[in-house]
């Protein structure tokens, strides 16, 4: 592909990473109420699940979506109802800031963060519509997207992180009702996405 193709991609991905969705939201919740290590874990683990999008991807996304049939309903299923159970936690938790006041996730924060990519809508729009508009039809299939992946790893994982550095830093001095409202916020964009996620159908 041409550099202006590569620094075309690499805009639209900032662009989408930099929009507040489900990954987003819970690294911006954990950070708040465990600290940045709680987000920055998330964020390992969101980019494992994005490995195994890009593998999805070389295999052939829409081959793969086809083959795996109603299974790949499931998984959108399971998805949509762990967001959705995500967003009623965060609505009923009670603004508390410390970490003892708040329980982690069952698995932990890195398996939160695998679980909640994997469901993410974001990342079909990325390996499903976008990356494969900027690979050039001449070069090397597997490589370009492997390097358009790669990069949207790379960016994803700057945003996020300074996302969970801003929230974890801002714990500090956010009053317990401005908590509550990030909380709530979070929440409701949390069962929106699932809602929205279990309504799209394939």
């Amino acid at each position: 592909m041409t550099l202006e193709a590569y620094i075309a991609f690499c805009i639209a991905a900032i662009a989408i990473v930099i929009v507040p969705g489900p990954t987003v939201t819970i690294i911006i919740a954990n950070s708040l109420k465990h600290g940045t290590r709680a987000g920055l874990l998330n964020v390992a683990g969101t980019q494992a699940g994005l490995l195994v999008w890009m593998a999805i991807a070389i295999a052939g996304l829409a081959s793969a979506i086809t083959y795996m049939g109603v299974w790949f309903d499931v998984l959108r299923i399971a998805g949509a109802a762990y967001l959705i159970w995500l967003g009623i936690k965060l609505i009923r938790s009670k603004g508390q800031l410390t970490a003892a006041a708040a329980t982690a996730p069952r698995g932990g924060f890195f398996f939160q963060g695998f679980v909640v990519i994997l469901s993410n809508p974001k990342v079909l729009l990325v390996f499903g519509a976008l990356i494969p508009q900027f690979i050039s039809k001449d070069g090397d299939y597997p490589n370009q997207l492997v390097l358009l992946g790669l990069s949207f790893m790379v960016i994803a994982t700057v945003f996020d992180s300074l996302y969970a550095f801003a929230a974890g830093n801002a714990g500090s001095w956010l009053s317990q009702k401005r908590v509550r409202f990030v909380e709530v916020s979070s929440g409701l964009c949390l069962i929106g996405g699932g809602l929205w996620l279990a309504l799209r159908g394939r």
